[in-house]
Parts: structure tokens; C-alpha cells; sequence
């Protein structure tokens, strides 16, 4: 039976996300321990394989990484609130496909696959200081097509996105789920700065009736990436799919799914975001970085960069497990 509602079937899926698996997260604590009582402990790679271990449910290995990212335009670029035209998103997304931009050459060296979502760039979103970005149904749509970023089978889900004028419309996302204005969450000093702060401040004037529902949120200030990357966060956590967050706009869809009290414990991110911005984001949302190496683009350039930290971690994992058993065995 159809819902009565396109979120309604988003709504349906929050109760059952599953909660990762502690025993096997403890079985690797134990391991990590066992070495530290001789050799000192290993900091945050033993968090992060404690952290693999629970979430992928079995000692933790890393075989099938993927890097998805989502490119969209977005209306409100017509506000001036961006010195890039609109077309770059596209002409990006091309470099990709062709195999030249950084994101290609950072997945090559980490051994991680990269696939790239077109959303409908042709058709950027509705101006959001004018009207929603998106009605429900296009919403609910898109967030089903980010699911599929999963359905082929991964072990380790990386994301990012592609978008001129994505940071203008993460700031006005994190001043409807965090509280404040504009000025609190563009970034001083950018380009642009009072036209950016302008238009987000009218943009939650126009939709402040409908903010205290964060999937209306989404829908109304978001865009289509900001929608895929939200439900791809979603499937991945019915998958057992730990999740790595590269960029604003991929905290600014993680911080919609918080506000929803859908965990984000499957999730770290990616690296210390250089603007302040996303900084209090990740850190309203309780996520520590893997890495801060003052990355501002790059597609998800960090993402991947922090993959191979994962990856790592998941090395060392096994390999402490084989000499547990080895040890075992000669009992």
C-alpha cells in the first residue's frame, strides 16, 4: 500500500536502523589492549578499527571502498551568492569523468572506487529565498535515488559533493537546524559575504513556519545532492555500511538525519572542515575528524585521503586477530 505521503516511507525507515555490534567491537578492543600492555597504544587507529569493527559486524577489513559523489546546481546561484557560474558544477563533473580531477587521482593511489552522480544538472533547484528547492515528492525521490549509491556492494562508503552555491545553501540548513542567522554561519571573510548572508537570512524568513521539521528543512533549503546524500547516510546504515563525510554539504545532510534522531555513530568525518561553518557543525554533532589537512574542495579528496587511514586501521586489526589465534593454537 502507497504511503499517504512521499516522507512518510523515510519516516518508516528510522526505527529500524540497526545498532552496530558491540561484541565484535569489544573483541577487537581487546586485541588492541592485549598489545598496548607491551608496546603503548595506538591512538585513534585503534578507535577507528573498534569503530569498523562494530559497524561492519565481523573483524574489519576494507576490500570494496567507494567514493560517491553528488553534483547539483542550485537556483539561489542566481542570487549572485557564488563568483563561479553554475556551469562549472558540470564542467567538474566532466574533468572527472575524463579522469583529470584531484578526486581521480586520490582514489587511484588509495585503491577506491569513484562513482559520480549526475542530479539532474540541467535542472538546477528553485531559488530558496523565493520559494521551497524541492516539493516532497521530488525530495523523497531523490534521497531513494542516493540509497542506490550502496546497492552495488560496498564495505566502506565515502561522500562528497559538486555544487556551485553548496555552502551558501549548507549555511542556511545549519542556521535552520542549529538556530541563528545567516551571519552566523557563512563565513566572514568570503566571497561575497553580506550577499551570502543576505539571501540565507531571507531564505529562513520565507520558510520559518516549516522549519521545525527537519525532513521539511531539507526539502525546502536543501538541494538535490544535499537529498541523495542524506538518503545514501540512510541506506548505508541499514547496509552496516560505515560511512566517511567529506565537505559541507555532506555534514549539512548528515546534521538533517541528526535532527531526525537517526544516529550518525556509523559516520566520521572526513577531515577538520576549514570553514568555521561546518567546524561547529561537526562538532554540534559530536563527529571527530580523521584528518586536518586544510582541504577546501577537492570532490572528496578527503574522504578518500581518511579511507586510507581506515583501511589501515583494519590492516592492523587483522593482523593483531592472527596472532591471537596463532597464540591460541599453540595452547
Amino acid at each position: 500500500m502507497a504511503s499517504a505521503k512521499p516522507f512518510d516511507d523515510i519516516r518508516a525507515l528510522l526505527p529500524q536502523l540497526p545498532a552496530g555490534d558491540d561484541e565484535v567491537a569489544e573483541r577487537v578492543r581487546f586485541d588492541f589492549l592485549s598489545r598496548a600492555a607491551r608496546f603503548g597504544r595506538l591512538g585513534r587507529v585503534e578507535e577507528i578499527a573498534v569503530w569498523l569493527a562494530r559497524w561492519a559486524g565481523k573483524q574489519p577489513a576494507v576490500r570494496r571502498p567507494l567514493m560517491a559523489v553528488f553534483a547539483g546546481n542550485h537556483g539561489v546561484a542566481a542570487q549572485g551568492i557564488s563568483s563561479r557560474p553554475v556551469e562549472e558544477t558540470a564542467r567538474l563533473v566532466e574533468l572527472c569523468a575524463a579522469g583529470g580531477a584531484a578526486i581521480n587521482g586520490v582514489c587511484l593511489a588509495n585503491d577506491v572506487g569513484l562513482k559520480v552522480f549526475d542530479l539532474a544538472l540541467h535542472l538546477p533547484t528553485a531559488d530558496i529565498s523565493v520559494e521551497s528547492a524541492l516539493d516532497e515528492r521530488g525530495c523523497a525521490a531523490t534521497m531513494a535515488f542516493g540509497m542506490e549509491a550502496v546497492a552495488g556492494g560496498t564495505d566502506l562508503l565515502c561522500i562528497g559533493a559538486i555544487g556551485v552555491g553548496g555552502s551558501t545553501v549548507a549555511a542556511a540548513l545549519f542556521a535552520a537546524l542549529f538556530g541563528g542567522t545567516g551571519a552566523d554561519w557563512v563565513e566572514a571573510g568570503a566571497d561575497l559575504h553580506a550577499r551570502k548572508v543576505e539571501t540565507v537570512d531571507r531564505a529562513l524568513a520565507l520558510h520559518r513556519d516549516h522549519l521545525a521539521d527537519p525532513l521539511e528543512v531539507l526539502r525546502r533549503l536543501g538541494g538535490r545532492e544535499f537529498a541523495a546524500i542524506a538518503g545514501a547516510i540512510l541506506a548505508a546504515r541499514m547496509e552496516r555500511v560505515p560511512v566517511i563525510l567529506d565537505g559541507a554539504a555532506a555534514i549539512a545532510s548528515a546534521a538533517v538525519l541528526k535532527a531526525l534522531d537517526a544516529a550518525l555513530d556509523h559516520c566520521l568525518v572526513a577531515q577538520a572542515p576549514v570553514d568555521p561553518g561546518p567546524a561547529k557543525a561537526v562538532e554540534r554533532l559530536g563527529l571527530k575528524p580523521v584528518l586536518d589537512l586544510g582541504i577546501s574542495g577537492g570532490e572528496g579528496t578527503s574522504a578518500v585521503l581518511a579511507a586510507g587511514i581506515v583501511k589501515a586501521a583494519a590492516e592492523v586489526a587483522s593482523t593483531f586477530a592472527e596472532a591471537r589465534a596463532a597464540v591460541a593454537g599453540k595452547r
